[in-house]
């Protein structure tokens, strides 16, 4: 990679990191139920760091985490987004083997659920310790822990996966961006 493809990686990871900072601290929609909180598009900045490589992904990852933490939220919440390193380094790997991904629906939708399970498994197996044996009946535990967090993270990642693929349908058009990137275009419809 040349110095100009280098500066620009590094100029575009920060940018990401600093809106992955800044989302969780001044977003307007936020909602936490337990374990669980809802911040609209705080994986936005990293999903689109898959676009352009796992290195970048697992930057912003860890950036979004200072964000939760300078943000005040609870540890759990922090460490929950802090898991996140886990789903962008493997979904940036799998991007790079497969880059033809993102031309088809189906098979973005597929990567959008796989990477979305994923992200669900961390978070639960992030949570269990914080409300195993804390006194709640094991109906409430499930609920808490596979309900809350489990099927609302695969909702949530999700919802922020589809801001994400039109936030870089936009970007990718650029050709400095798209030339540093793995993702060269999504096509969010056949052939579109």
């Amino acid at each position: 990679m040349n110095t100009h493809k280098k500066i620009l990686t590094m100029t575009l990871s920060a940018l990401l990191i600093a809106v992955g900072i800044v989302i969780p601290m001044i977003s307007p929609i936020k909602v936490q139920i337990g374990p669980m909180s809802f911040t609209l598009a705080s994986h936005v900045a990293i999903m689109i760091a898959l676009f352009i490589s796992p290195k970048v992904s697992i930057a912003v990852a860890l950036g979004t985490t200072l964000g939760f933490f300078l943000a005040g939220f609870p540890d759990v919440v922090v460490l929950r987004a802090f898991s996140h390193v886990i789903w962008a380094s493997i979904g940036g790997y799998y991007i790079i083997k497969h880059s033809d991904l993102f031309q088809s629906p189906i098979k973005t939708l597929a990567f959008n659920l796989a990477i979305a399970t994923i992200h669900a498994i961390a978070e639960m197996i992030i949570v269990i310790p914080f409300y195993y044996g804390a006194g709640m009946d094991l109906q409430a535990f499930c609920y808490m822990v596979f309900g809350l967090v489990g099927l609302g993270t695969i909702v949530h990642s999700s919802v922020d996966f589809i801001i994400s693929l039109i936030v870089w349908k936009a970007l990718s058009q650029n050709t400095s961006i798209s030339n540093i990137s793995t993702v060269k275009k999504v096509y969010l419809i056949k052939n579109a």
